[in-house]
């Protein structure tokens, strides 16, 4: 391990995949709303198509193709284009199509997640870095209870991870150094932009994230600083460092 983790002041931590199970989350609300709108969908399957459009979405945000715009705005525009093509868009009110936007603010935290991060918090100040806005991670974070000392939006950078500033942003705000910083993410795009903002990095196995039948990001693919496989293996290794 050529990190020397006496160094690390504060663990960033990524949240949909890393921190919270987004997949099971998503997919039952979906199922659920759909249902009450008359319609069968299978909620994993559109979870998934969801998903996939989130980095492209941020992407034409972060390359200046499109004007700001926070996480539930991107989000609703996918939602809007994947019912159309499902021929079901009918079917969705505006109601409904907000308490869908809605569901990615209510989803469950992995079992190691909150636990894990009460440890962490013994020791260093933990934050949760996510392109989600303020308002759905303030959500999410209070339902799910997870023990973050603070919360950092994109919004506050008016940018997506993986760009450098998604992460100096936090590094700002904290008044600390790169190099201080420990991001922890389930996702090598994500692990990628930390590094070249000059983060220390964790990344964390979540083989899961994406079912049964689909394969998540895996270690052996990923160049980082760490690799664990929960928050409380983090939580270890971190254990010889500073009390803050």
């Amino acid at each position: 391990m050529g990190l020397d983790v006496r160094a690390i002041q504060v663990v960033t931590c990524d949240i949909f995949g890393t921190t919270v199970d987004w997949r099971t989350g998503v997919a039952g609300q979906v199922a659920a709303i759909a249902a009450e709108c008359g319609v069968a969908l299978e909620g994993e399957a559109f979870a998934d198509e969801w998903r996939e459009r989130y980095l492209p979405s941020m992407q034409r945000v972060s390359s200046g193709e499109r004007e700001w715009v926070y996480l539930d705005t991107l989000h609703r525009e996918s939602l809007d284009e994947l019912l159309e093509l499902h021929g079901v868009a009918d079917a969705f009110d505006e109601t409904a199509r907000r308490r869908l936007v809605r569901a990615w603010h209510r989803l469950p935290a992995w079992d190691d997640s909150v636990d894990g991060l009460a440890r962490l918090r013994e020791s260093r100040v933990v934050a949760a870095l996510s392109n989600g806005g303020f308002a759905l991670l303030t959500h999410l974070v209070k339902g799910a209870g997870l023990p973050f000392d603070c919360i950092l939006s994109a919004e506050l950078a008016r940018t997506y991870k993986p760009e450098p500033e998604a992460y100096l942003t936090a590094v700002r705000l904290l008044d600390v150094e790169p190099a201080e910083v420990l991001m922890v993410a389930a996702h090598k795009w994500d692990i990628d932009g930390a590094r070249g903002a000059r983060l220390a990095t964790a990344f964390l196995e979540r083989p899961l994230e994406k079912g049964p039948s689909l394969t998540a990001d895996r270690a052996d693919d990923v160049e980082c600083d760490l690799v664990v496989r929960g928050f409380g293996e983090l939580a270890d290794l971190l254990e010889a460092g500073p009390r803050t």
